[in-house]
């Protein structure tokens, strides 16, 4: 039910940067579209439902979005937001196994298991997201239409919403947990069994080559679900919406840019499947 005297919302307005004098916001444009013309194909489905929309808002600070495409842009942005978190773990798993168990790698991580980890996790992405976008848009709006954000993201809708949104901060906890704090655990029980691992290694070089391999992974793994989990499980009563919005453009804009460094193509055998894939002779050969 509304308030009284309200009216209802049919559509939002990014705060973003508007604040922010016109030159700053060009340079911000041109900043982030160069960054985001240097991401990986793997960020792209990830990013796509925000940077675009980011970008044309430094031009035009004023230009509204629908519910219907605000609910769109938080489906997507959340599904591939959680499918990265789950592939983040994978990659920790992929790691465990190549450095614990090289010999069995090729029978553990087959085509089929890399299917299944790269479908399972699209599909928890899939289903998270339906949780949260059903229970944030089942919600009445208000009189107050403006997003203190870049993008369509749960809290600061939940903030815009005129009615008691307890259930809704729980669900979101609930769902924030399930994708950061259970992959982060995973990842960290890896990397402990990894770095065990390394350090029984006699050859100073072979202990290096293997720190190395974990290095980049590592970092991309400790930003992103760093600043994610800042944002989604700390409490209520903390939550600033202003320092949320410049940790969101670390994992949404800055992390994706350190991919290329993940999926280096440095690694020889990498630049050997590329080369057969070109239908080129392998640099082995």
């Amino acid at each position: 039910m509304l308030k009284p005297n309200s009216t209802a919302v049919t559509e939002f307005l990014f705060e973003g940067f508007s604040s922010f004098g016109w030159q700053h916001r060009l340079v911000l444009f041109v900043v982030f579209l160069i960054l985001y013309l240097m991401l990986s194909i793997s960020e792209t489905c990830y990013t796509v439902a925000i940077i675009p929309h980011m970008l044309y808002g430094h031009l035009n600070p004023y230009q509204p979005i629908a519910i219907q495409g605000c609910a769109t842009q938080l489906f997507f942005y959340l599904t591939f937001g959680i499918n990265n978190c789950f592939l983040l773990t994978a990659m920790g798993f992929d790691h465990y196994v190549a450095i614990c168990k090289p010999l069995r790698y090729s029978m553990i991580m087959g085509k089929e298991a890399c299917v299944q980890l790269a479908s399972g996790s699209l599909e928890i992405g899939l289903c998270m997201a339906t949780v949260q976008v059903t229970s944030v848009f089942g919600l009445p709006f208000c009189d107050d239409f403006v997003i203190s954000h870049f993008f369509c993201d749960v809290r600061p809708l939940l903030k815009l919403a005129c009615t008691d949104t307890t259930v809704n901060e729980i669900i979101n906890f609930v769902v924030s947990v399930c994708v950061l704090v259970l992959p982060m655990g995973l990842v960290f029980i890896s990397y402990v069994l990894i770095i065990s691992t390394i350090l029984k290694i006699a050859s100073t070089e072979g202990r290096k080559k293997a720190f190395a391999t974990c290095a980049s992974h590592l970092t991309v793994v400790i930003i992103h679900y760093g600043c994610a989990s800042i944002i989604y499980l700390k409490p209520k009563s903390q939550s600033s919406l202003g320092q949320d919005r410049l940790i969101s453009v670390t994992y949404t804009v800055i992390t994706p840019l350190l991919n290329p460094v993940v999926y280096s193509l440095r690694n020889k055998e990498v630049k050997d499947a590329l080369y057969k894939a070109m239908g080129q002779k392998p640099l082995s050969s």
